[in-house]
């Protein structure tokens, strides 16, 4: 059958992600980008696959569920994982960028690969014909929107991204604060190098910069933020929280000390100055090789810029900071995919339309990569062949992930993080009475194991 071009809408990581699958199958591409011609209110550059939010790209540790992806996604030849593991930057047992760099080089990458054509304009309406992949991400066009819910039916949903705010790193305190990683869990030199030295202050130490408090001070900063004045949302938006990235504020209001169990817990951390664990604790994580920069860990927030600023200063070793941004929020638009989407994440009622990235409903830089990932593979297979798509096996991480997107209720449809809860019990795939003696880690270390087992059988199928 000829080759036919797909059309990819979205130039961010789920969109380049696909476009770069069909490529290496010898199937071009239109990938359209309405950047910079049509900006957004959360994007700061013209370039693809900017991180808008944290620059982590979670837990590497191994057997761990994030690391379960990304080793598939790995295997499966991922070109944006290799691209973040040649600029990451110390963050513990995480994979954290440089985004600056890792946008650039992504942009870099896609638009110098022949069978990807890349267009800046806008799409205002779903083409009627050929293979269209849609990856347009949180802050979907209204116009394209429109024409999203009047080819599905079923109107938008919204929830808020939380956007952490970060530290010009010149301007912290550094005799009231601390370099460690919770449990001491550092960063393996191979990883955090890339070439570069480690910055001062992180190798040996601790990947990240610790604020202390002690009871009274999380007391002070605790009664402040729950007086602080937040920005109004507008009259046409439902508050409807994403519960995995809620605003320090929203998690304040469930209980005093709801922020010394969630991004202020102090576990795993040994305060040297007296050698017991802080109260409660602020990270601070390194957003550049530079080191000239961090991010607040888990402070997204919705408060006037003047509150914030009045406010993280409370924080020890912040009194006199200066912040490079502030923490935001913004609507996130996503379809209810359990209703609409195929496991191959085909639209049931047009299977030349597929959907891959946040837009269908995952959560998280790494899992909007692996939708984009597996979407870019079908939609080549249909161009190739005009045969259909073969899901990955359940009992993969991507199986998994693309199988909660659409199997889950629609009715009460959340968008998802990976985690162990998506994949197959392991009951179903060992006898109950083995699967039941295991801790957890050895059943987490089994489930990776046959993960991994199933992910080379498929992509030695030849069904992708």
């Amino acid at each position: 059958m000829a080759d036919r071009k797909i059309i990819i809408i979205g130039g961010g990581l789920a969109g380049t992600e696909a476009a770069w699958q069909a490529a290496r199958r010898g199937v071009s591409s239109v990938l359209y980008e309405m950047r910079p011609r049509l900006p957004t209110p959360a994007h700061q550059t013209d370039r693809m696959a900017e991180l808008v939010c944290s620059n982590s790209l979670k837990s590497d540790r191994e057997n761990s569920a994030p690391w379960l992806l990304k080793e598939e996604m790995r295997r499966a030849g991922s070109l944006l994982l290799r691209i973040a593991r040649e600029c990451a930057v110390p963050a513990g047992q995480a994979l954290a960028v440089d985004r600056e760099r890792f946008a650039e080089k992504v942009t870099v990458a896609i638009e110098a690969e022949s069978r990807i054509e890349v267009r800046r304009e806008e799409v205002r309406e779903i083409p009627d014909g050929g293979i269209v992949l849609i990856a347009t991400g949180p802050l979907t066009s209204d116009a394209l929107a429109a024409s999203i819910q009047h080819v599905t039916g079923i109107g938008r949903l919204f929830f808020y991204d939380a956007i952490s705010p970060i530290v010009d790193a010149s301007t912290v305190d550094r005799s009231k604060v601390f370099a460690a990683s919770r449990y001491g869990r550092n960063s393996p030199k191979a990883e955090s190098e890339n070439g570069n030295s480690i910055p001062p202050g992180c190798e040996g130490e601790g990947d990240y910069l610790n604020c202390s408090l002690d009871e009274e001070e999380y007391q002070r900063f605790y009664d402040a933020l729950l007086r602080a004045e937040s920005v109004a949302l507008h009259d046409f938006e439902d508050r409807n929280f994403f519960e995995a990235c809620l605003p320090l504020e929203e998690l304040a209001r469930r209980g005093r000390d709801t922020l010394r169990f969630g991004p202020m817990k102090p576990v795993g951390l040994r305060d040297p100055r007296t050698g017991r664990m802080p109260y409660a604790a602020v990270q601070l994580r390194q957003e550049n090789l530079r080191a000239d920069s961090f991010n607040l860990v888990g402070f997204q927030n919705h408060l006037k810029f003047g509150e914030q600023k009045r406010i993280l200063r409370m924080i020890p070793g912040l009194e006199q900071a200066e912040f490079l941004r502030y923490g935001q929020i913004h609507r996130n638009t996503y379809i209810n995919a359990p209703s609409l989407l195929t496991p191959t994440l085909q639209l049931r009622s047009d299977s030349r339309i597929l959907f891959a990235g946040q837009i269908c409903g995952v959560e998280g830089y790494v899992e909007s990569i692996a939708t984009g990932m597996m979407a870019g593979m079908h939609a080549a297979r249909l161009a190739l062949t005009g045969g259909e798509p073969v899901a990955p096996p359940r009992a993969t991480g991507l199986g998994s992930l693309c199988h909660y997107i659409t199997h889950a209720d629609p009715k009460n449809y959340q968008p998802a993080n990976m985690s162990f809860d998506l994949l197959p019990p392991l009951c179903a795939t060992m006898s109950t009475t083995g699967a039941t003696k295991l801790g957890r880690p050895e059943r987490h270390a089994r489930q990776c194991s046959i993960a991994l087992a199933k992910l080379n059988q498929w992509l030695g199928s030849g069904s992708v």
